[in-house]
């Protein structure tokens, strides 16, 4: 395995200094690797999403002439397109990017069904995207990582574009980061209140452990899994989703659960969602101010009101909530006026250490959700 501060020292020693992108569990050694060393500071910076990240990094470049590095799950590919073909590319501006892109659902590898498909063209993707491409795993050398970026630096010399794309197991770090934050509510028990609130309503959750626990939730229960439609995969669109359920079943009282990353991820979805006002829809975002799913790297949604701006972008009834015993009655309030409803519950970094995922299938989970809609 390739040490990641090895691999850092590599970076700087070749001028390559300033690195952003979105966190992955992939990548965790690097990630941590990055806190321990610059933290967030205007050498590194965690976007709010990965296209945001190629921005940002074309902006460092023609700041400062230098090379930087951008880092993120290859479920991001789709968000950096544009960017990348449109203006990083040798012929528009040929501004030079090094990206490192954790490889999940690599084809051979078990891993969650999200993941697949995504797996399978991760490669082509990123060729078609005009990159010159290395892939890193356990067996790789210093040596071998050392003459990989040394052919990069040729291309982004130039002005092109280069990736690492790193398989599972290939990175190591043995110094550990604690991320902690001050709120004490757990999110799967804000998450079983939000169920029981729900009762027979739907709900949309949003990608990762919140989807996760709210599945067990409803296997403790005894429940069925009818009500739920699990995000399992794209990031940041389960707001969109849960809009476009309440849209077309007005009479039916819709739930989504978010999570603060996700939410800034595409934050353009609040506004739509509040210029639409459904009256049967009720937003509840779960904000830890954490990236926790892929290791728990820091969003900016401890620094900001979420509540501002949901309220800005039109929301007329918004709530936060930070202990545990004001939640119930929350939702209660938000589930019995008529009107769209924003709720920001501030909880704890952390989740149990045997949570499961979903053991049904994702197609699945689609006809059951489906099937009940309908019902």
């Amino acid at each position: 395995m390739l040490n990641a501060e090895r691999i850092l020292k590599s970076f700087e020693d070749n001028g390559i200094s300033f690195f952003t992108g979105v966190p992955d569990s992939q990548l965790k050694a690097l990630c941590n690797c990055l806190m321990n060393t610059y933290g967030i500071s205007d050498k590194h910076v965690i976007a709010a999403n990965e296209g945001n990240a190629v921005g940002l990094a074309a902006g460092y470049h023609m700041a400062t002439g230098k090379i930087p590095c951008v880092y993120l799950q290859n479920s991001g590919i789709g968000n950096i397109v544009n960017p990348v073909a449109s203006l990083l590319n040798e012929r528009v501006y040929q501004i030079p990017a090094l990206f490192v892109v954790g490889w999940r659902g690599e084809p051979g590898v078990k891993d969650e069904p999200q993941h697949l498909f995504q797996g399978e063209i991760t490669i082509k993707l990123l060729e078609d995207l005009g990159m010159e491409i290395g892939i890193l795993d356990k067996e790789t050398t210093l040596e071998t990582f050392d003459a990989m970026l040394k052919r990069f630096l040729k291309v982004l010399n130039r002005g092109g574009c280069a990736a690492f794309v790193v398989r599972k197991g290939a990175l190591e770090y043995s110094r550990k980061v604690r991320y902690e934050n001050q709120a004490w509510i757990l999110r799967e028990e804000a998450i079983r209140q939000v169920a029981e609130a729900a009762g027979e309503d739907v709900i949309v959750s949003t990608t990762g452990k919140a989807s996760r626990e709210l599945f067990e939730i409803r296997e403790a229960n005894r429940q069925p899994h009818q009500y739920d439609f699990l995000t399992v995969g794209s990031m940041g669109h389960s707001s969109m989703i849960a809009l476009g359920v309440a849209l077309n079943q007005p009479e039916r009282k819709v739930w989504c659960i978010d999570g603060d990353g996700a939410v800034l991820m595409h934050m353009g979805a609040l506004a739509v969602i509040g210029a639409k006002k459904p009256r049967n829809l009720i937003h509840v975002v779960m904000n830890n101010g954490a990236h926790e799913t892929v290791g728990g790297m820091p969003t900016v949604c401890g620094e900001i009101r979420l509540t501002e701006i949901a309220r800005a972008c039109g929301y007329p009834a918004v709530y936060s909530v930070d202990r545990l015993e004001e939640l119930g009655p929350v939702l209660e309030q938000a589930k019995g006026r008529d009107g769209l409803a924003f709720v920001e519950v501030k909880t704890a970094i952390g989740s149990r250490e045997d949570l499961g995922r979903p053991t049904t299938t994702a197609v699945e989970n689609k006809q059951g959700f489906m099937a009940y809609l309908k019902g």
